[in-house]
């Protein structure tokens, strides 16, 4: 049959069909092999290899989540760990909210530079950015002369040790991941919609609350999933400026590196594997119920 070309050089309905997305069938799955391979090799077998561990030791079965659940300092452990990790969620998503809806007004050159500010840290060192909170935040650092100097205290504060001085460093760190996704959402609501709310006789308040808010909801529960999940595995931070009070990714290296019990560090490890998947399955589950039913991501 004799195809028909166009003026342009190309057959009609070529266009559709490159457009068409690519599924995988009988003769390129096998370009699927490589990538699973890889997955399966530095993924899937190390966590079933942890979670078997776990399983073992000198009292083989659930013994050591028994030791989890009867111990009140590691139980505590993984309770601190929760309550830190919602707790600096919180503080973020406080502090990023009002950042991001500046910088989503920014244009031109003030919104290269704001975006810079947000992603300049990315580009230090978490151990390097925690060591300056040691700086600013010990008995003689720079935020206790300061105070001192200034009246407002006699004594130095004791930030460091207690948890509160993690808590900031950690608040800091975690700022870019909560602004990112915060702005993302909120450079794409339309000014128009506030200008026919204002028409319509709302304040700024109501604008806020029944326009702004909502549509910006998809960025603030993908920046709280991102910052929670992300400060549940946090170490560093915790083993420089969290002392006593210490989370679940410090146990855990202290139980593998220092006292070798490796089936209670791989019991941590199972037990901060599942929690975290099952709160992103809710998380899925919830947004997909309020989505219309889909999942997130997933193409109406």
């Amino acid at each position: 049959m004799t195809q028909v070309v166009n003026e342009a050089g190309f057959v009609p309905g070529a266009a559709r069909a490159w457009r068409k997305p690519w599924r995988p069938g009988r003769g390129n799955g096998f370009l699927l092999i490589a990538p699973l391979t890889l997955l399966c090799a530095l993924f899937v077998v190390p966590l079933a290899l942890v979670v078997v561990r776990s399983f073992s030791g000198p009292q083989p079965g659930l013994a050591q989540y028994i030791e989890i659940v009867s111990n009140p300092s590691t139980a505590w452990v993984v309770l601190y760990t929760f309550w830190t990790a919602l707790l600096v969620t919180a503080a973020t998503l406080l502090l990023s909210y009002p950042v991001a809806f500046t910088i989503s007004r920014a244009k031109g050159r003030l919104l290269t530079v704001c975006l810079a500010m947000v992603l300049i840290p990315f580009w230090t060192s978490t151990v390097i950015r925690t060591y300056g909170w040691i700086v600013i935040l010990q008995r003689r650092g720079i935020l206790n002369d300061i105070l001192v100097g200034s009246g407002l205290i006699d004594q130095p504060l004791r930030l460091m040790n207690d948890g509160s001085g993690m808590q900031i460093a950690m608040i800091h760190i975690m700022l870019p991941f909560m602004i990112l996704p915060l702005l993302s959402a909120m450079r794409g609501i339309d000014a128009n919609l506030m200008r026919a709310a204002s028409v319509l006789g709302a304040n700024p308040l109501r604008q806020f609350v029944h326009v702004y808010l909502p549509m910006s909801l998809p960025g603030v529960s993908a920046g709280c999933v991102l910052v929670f999940i992300s400060s549940l595995g946090f170490y560093i931070t915790p083993a420089l400026l969290g002392g006593q009070r210490t989370m679940i990714a410090v146990l855990i290296e202290q139980q593998a590196s220092r006292l070798l019990n490796w089936p209670l560090a791989s019991a941590l490890a199972t037990i901060l594997l599942v929690l975290t998947s099952a709160l992103f399955i809710i998380y899925e589950r919830l947004m997909a119920r309020l989505g219309g039913g889909k999942p997130v991501g997933e193409v109406q």
